[in-house]
């Protein structure tokens, strides 16, 4: 059990040195977790907006991700993007881009299939179409959250499966923690967290994070 923190730090270093350079998506991330968090809250009350509310959480992130976070060579950490893309524990790129098409398509299935084959009842207006469209959107939300832990299982271990759920989860607290500034360090300019560079997590194996994950 003393191996779970030190797996959940160490793939939270990752995350962070390797994939949340941007300042500017530190601070969509630091949106993105308070949405979040009111998905959780409304999560047993309203499902359907909860999934309405959850994927605009999504969205924003997804938006630092695609279109703010370098690309290149990492010079920080001496490594590729190919190779971050190929170790990442999560949802890589492509993995989110499948996961983004699956969710597209959702309203257009609605459309086409207003009770999707019987799964909800005939939409009386566009608030019950709506409504449909958030409670898809959290089925595929959840779906796809449990459906990269088996994945996990079978490539990486349980372990890895178990903790990274647990990251994931728990990541809108993290991001809220290890973000608060950035919007600070956006409006000074700093576009790439120069704090990244001088990291210690206290992970002894920090350099081999990605293949211990």
């Amino acid at each position: 059990m003393s191996r779970l923190p030190d797996m959940l730090r160490t793939q939270r270093f990752d995350d962070y040195r390797f994939y949340h350079q941007s300042t500017v998506n530190q601070t969509l991330h630091l949106f993105s977790a308070i949405i979040f968090l009111a998905c959780y809250a409304l999560l047993f009350r309203d499902p359907a907006l909860a999934g309405l509310v959850g994927w605009l959480a999504m969205l924003t992130r997804q938006t630092g991700h695609f279109f703010f976070e370098p690309n290149g060579y990492d010079a920080v950490n001496d490594v590729s993007n190919e190779y971050k893309e190929a170790v990442k524990v999560g949802y890589n790129q492509t993995r989110k881009i499948v996961l983004l098409l699956v969710w597209g398509s959702a309203p257009i299935a609605l459309y086409a299939y207003p009770t999707l084959f019987g799964l909800f009842a005939p939409p009386a207006g566009r608030l019950d179409f709506v409504r449909h469209v958030g409670a898809l959107w959290l089925a595929i939300g959840i779906g796809g959250g449990l459906a990269r832990m088996l994945q996990l299982f079978a490539t990486r271990g349980v372990t890895t499966g178990l903790v990274w759920s647990f990251k994931v989860l728990t990541d809108p607290l993290h991001n809220i923690a290890l973000y608060w500034n950035s919007p600070l360090k956006l409006m000074r300019g700093e576009l790439i967290d120069s704090a990244i560079a001088d990291a210690d997590w206290g992970d002894e194996d920090s350099e081999e994070a990605a293949h211990l994950t």
